[in-house]
């Protein structure tokens, strides 16, 4: 096929160069040529010779076919070109794509070349990578190790929160909370997730938010730490006191986060505040106790060393009988002492100003330092300077006392020489007046350094042979005396002697004379009294002022012989051997009407009560042992001449007393009425109820009185009122009443001795309303 082509390639090219014309007759003279050649060389093979026909039948030959194969050679030719042009134009278009080939095998061999180095930095990369992971592994690894070490020691630290009985919380800038543990949650009755968003006053009372918000933004305002103390409330209603602490936290850039809080419940130390507290009362209970049962035979001791002075007596006599009566009342001053004493270790001690005559109380003073002096063989010196009032308003008794310590101390340290009392009056205006006392001696005076000293509790002065005795006077004097408005200041000198002064200010009264006090009738005087020697004083002190006296040794006795309509007056003992007086006051206020009732008057050698503890029981008016003349006349003027009249008290049916005192225990009569109507079964159920949430009332109760919390108190004992009352326990109920009403005088005196009763009076009024529900049931 390639010569063939090649010769086809000729015969194009031959006809391209010569023209088809000439390219004709080329061709036909060299056919004809060819063909005469091979006429000639076959018949002259075949005959041996040549002719003319067969030169022209070569020639007409040659003739005939040229036309044909020109035409065949030129539609060859055409073809031929036609197919040369179309491989020049695929030629072209062949070496364009080999050109664009070209071009992409350069990029492509860029792109390879590229991507090799691709391929390059990727290997690398997935080595890198492959490093990387093996290494991410080995953090991720230590992390989940560090987070599970982590979550433990979280879990740790939870647990030892959640365990602590502390209170442990967080609070952000805006004073939401963020978390606490479950000790606050426990407190406020809420989970962590409940809390977490809130604020203050969303989760406390108002007036507890209110502190703790304001104590928020002192530690935010200040930027340090704050302890303080505050109640908090349970959801039961329980109050506990907490020792409060906010310290402000900070994150790892120095920012403030918000603040941390710990609160420390610290109920137990005022339980044991409460107890020491009772401790007290209970040592008061017992100096009570013990003033008056010294103070009844002391006190018969000075009436009747009183009494006798009054009677004939020889000089030696007379002495005895002052010595006597200078020891009672030696004695009745350290009593008084002791029992103020108590009462400023309490914080109760209080004054009472009253009209007194003040010249009596210095003629008393008076005679009583003179007649230690003689005694001792010294000499007593009294001086007045400036007109001494009369009558002044002051607590004779404290000042008795004050005066009575001051010259007896004088006196004890005094072996030679004098004791001296001089009383000055400076007048201020119309109606006060300054007081200046000062007792002398000429003793062996006290040191420089120890006049101070001798104030304090305890104190005597050292090296002294005459410093004997308590060591409470002066401390208590001073106190006194302060208490009134004044001072007591000293002044010595070692070897000189000394000088106190006592400094008041004082008020003016009017006193009438005695004969002039007593303006009414003899009167029918009913005496309760349980002491012989009392009862003989008494009777004869009020006998002589021209009165008619009765006398009962008992309670019984007293309630047996008492008839409104047969006496004027009762002089009514407040410790009586088989109840008090004032269980005897509240049983007659129950049995009669208020206006029929005469005067209640209490007999008391307690001065630890207040008189409006005697008022709140039906007293018109307090006479303090022992008794005497100026005391019974002004009662008795105060009584009957003013005519003030205690407010009634709410009468009781004497049926109803089913009570181990005077007022009744169980309201027998609701009960009947709840047995009839709403039965038995019920009644019980109610009982049974009532014995279940009494112990909660009385946890919140008793913790709202740690608090101090007024208005707890009162609506903890507005429940128990309720409750005891729809039941019929009368005596729980009153005493709930009183302690739900903080109006009532010296109500926070009282509360609570009046909750220590109703906790203690419960069970056992439970335990008669039982028997009392069992026998009404029991058949006839």
């Amino acid at each position: 096929m390639t010569p063939l082509k090649n010769l086809a390639t000729y015969y194009v090219h031959l006809l391209s160069r010569l023209g088809v014309v000439k390219f004709t007759i080329s061709l036909a003279s060299a056919i004809i040529l060819v063909a005469l050649a091979i006429q000639m060389s076959v018949t002259l093979a075949l005959t041996g010779k040549v002719s003319s026909v067969d030169l022209v039948r070569s020639v007409f030959f040659g003739l005939i076919i040229t036309p044909w194969a020109v035409f065949f050679m030129s539609v060859v030719v055409e073809q031929i070109e036609d197919s040369r042009q179309r491989l020049s134009k695929m030629i072209r278009k062949l070496e364009k794509m080999r050109s664009r080939d070209l071009q992409l095998t350069t990029k492509l061999q860029a792109n390879i070349s590229q991507l090799n180095n691709e391929i390059d930095e990727r290997e690398k990369a997935e080595a890198a990578r492959s490093q990387a992971m093996t290494n991410l592994e080995q953090e991720i690894k230590q992390r989940q190790q560090a987070q599970q070490e982590l979550e433990e020691h979280s879990a740790l630290l939870r647990s030892f929160i959640d365990s602590s009985p502390d209170l442990v919380y967080y609070r952000n800038e805006q004073g939401q909370f963020s978390g606490c543990n479950l000790a606050l949650e426990q407190l406020v009755g809420r989970s962590e997730k409940q809390l977490i968003g809130l604020t203050p006053y969303d989760v406390y009372p108002e007036d507890i938010a209110d502190k703790i918000v304001e104590t928020d933004h002192q530690v935010f305002d200040n930027d340090e730490q704050l302890t303080y103390e505050q109640w908090l409330e349970y959801p039961d209603g329980r109050k506990a006191f907490f020792e409060l602490r906010k310290v402000p936290f900070y994150g790892r850039n120095g920012n403030r986060l918000g603040l941390l809080g710990f609160g420390r419940d610290i109920t137990e130390r005022m339980r044991q505040q409460a107890s020491i507290e009772k401790a007290n009362r209970d040592k008061t209970q017992f100096i009570s106790t013990l003033s008056h049962e010294l103070r009844t035979p002391l006190n018969g001791v000075v009436g009747l060393s009183q009494m006798l002075l009054d009677t004939p007596l020889n000089d030696n006599q007379r002495k005895h009988v002052n010595t006597i009566l200078l020891s009672a009342t030696t004695l009745g001053n350290i009593f008084n002492d002791i029992i103020d004493l108590d009462k400023l270790d309490r914080r109760r001690f209080a004054v009472s100003l009253e009209p007194m005559d003040f010249k009596a109380l210095v003629t008393d003073i008076e005679t009583l330092t003179e007649m230690q002096l003689q005694s001792k063989g010294l000499d007593f010196r009294f001086e007045q300077i400036g007109p001494i009032p009369n009558s002044i308003m002051g607590d004779p008794t404290r000042l008795r006392q004050v005066l009575w310590n001051l010259t007896h101390n004088a006196v004890k340290f005094t072996e030679q020489g004098e004791v001296a009392l001089t009383v000055k009056a400076e007048p201020l205006s119309e109606q006060e007046v300054q007081l200046e006392l000062i007792i002398e001696d000429t003793g062996p005076g006290i040191p420089q350094d120890q006049l101070e000293e001798i104030f304090a509790m305890y104190y005597q002065v050292e090296g002294s042979k005459s410093a004997t005795g308590t060591g409470i006077g002066l401390s208590v004097s001073r106190q006194l005396v302060r208490a009134m408005g004044g001072d007591i200041q000293v002044s010595s000198a070692e070897g000189e002697g000394s000088c106190f002064s006592v400094k008041l200010k004082v008020t003016l009264d009017a006193i009438p004379d005695e004969a002039e006090q007593i303006d009414h009738p003899p009167l029918d005087i009913l005496l309760v009294e349980d002491v012989e020697l009392n009862v003989t004083i008494a009777k004869a002190l009020l006998e002589k002022l021209g009165h008619y006296v009765e006398v009962a040794m008992s309670g019984e006795q007293a309630i047996e012989v008492f008839d409104p309509d047969n006496f004027d007056l009762v002089l009514l003992d407040i410790q009586l051997p088989d109840m008090s007086g004032f269980d005897i006051a509240k049983r007659w206020h129950e049995q009669f009407a208020q206006q029929h009732l005469p005067p209640l008057v209490a007999l008391t050698a307690n001065v630890v009560n207040s008189k409006n503890e005697f008022a709140q029981a039906g007293m018109v008016d307090v006479i303090h042992k022992p008794i005497n003349r100026n005391a019974v006349v002004h009662c008795f003027n105060s009584v009957f001449a003013i005519g003030q009249e205690p407010e009634a008290e709410p009468v009781v049916s004497p049926k109803q007393a089913l009570s181990r005192s005077s007022m009744p225990i169980l309201d027998l009569d609701l009960v009947e009425q709840f047995c009839e109507t709403i039965g038995v079964k019920v009644l019980n159920d109610s009982i049974n109820l009532f014995k279940q949430v009494m112990p909660d009332y009385m946890k919140v109760l008793e913790s709202n009185l740690f608090a101090k919390d007024q208005d707890g108190i009162a609506s903890e004992a507005h429940k128990i009122k309720g409750a005891a009352g729809s039941i019929g326990l009368a005596r729980i109920q009153r005493l709930a009443n009183k302690i739900q009403s903080p109006e009532l005088p010296a109500w926070w005196d009282n509360v609570e001795d009046w909750i220590h009763q109703l906790s203690h009076d419960y069970p056992e009024d439970l335990k008669l309303l039982d028997k009392a529900i069992a026998d009404f049931n029991k058949p006839d």
